[in-house]
């Protein structure tokens, strides 16, 4: 095989290794991040594509790692402070367009993690669209990404208000 075809054959399958597709919509760049080692929450972040003519609307997610996953965001309550949020009635992804759930934004947040989510670790996210239907995703736990990756961060966020689901059961 010439080095040319074995370049773009690794970046083919670099591509397909972080995106995952359904009826339509794609899933780009997913990464799992948590505040702190053994932290009881965990949030996903990544880039949804509606590759159709046809809105459609992120409406669950699910996963076995936590006890509850919800679709969150972030409120600014003033005073530099970032209040987060459960988003009623989820995410729309207009026809053709993306939508990415970063850092200080919207986000599948994780709440009563049942295990500890280390480096490279993979956490299988269960997303529900209102037309494309289900997409499983396998998405890395990327503790060291750095904040430039969507806008914000974890640290003025006041989680104080929030229920995260520790040592309860659903």
């Amino acid at each position: 095989m010439s080095l040319m075809k074995y370049i773009s054959a690794a970046a083919v399958t670099a591509l397909l290794s972080t995106a995952a597709f359904a009826d339509g919509i794609m899933v780009q760049d997913p990464y799992v991040r948590t505040s702190r080692p053994n932290a009881p929450t965990a949030a996903a972040f990544m880039v949804l594509k509606n590759q159709t003519d046809t809105d459609d609307r992120l409406i669950d997610a699910r996963s076995d790692i936590a006890k509850k996953v919800e679709l969150h965001t972030h409120v600014d309550q003033g005073g530099g402070v970032m209040a987060m949020t459960r988003i009623e009635g989820g995410i729309a992804i207009a026809a053709g367009q993306t939508h990415a759930l970063m850092r200080g934004g919207d986000h599948v947040m994780m709440m009563g993690v049942n295990r500890a989510l280390v480096q490279d670790d993979k956490v299988t996210v269960t997303l529900v669209f209102e037309k494309a239907g289900e997409v499983v995703v396998n998405i890395p736990v990327d503790n060291e990404r750095k904040a430039t990756h969507g806008a914000g961060g974890l640290g003025t966020m006041d989680h104080s208000q929030m229920d995260h689901g520790a040592g309860k059961s659903d």
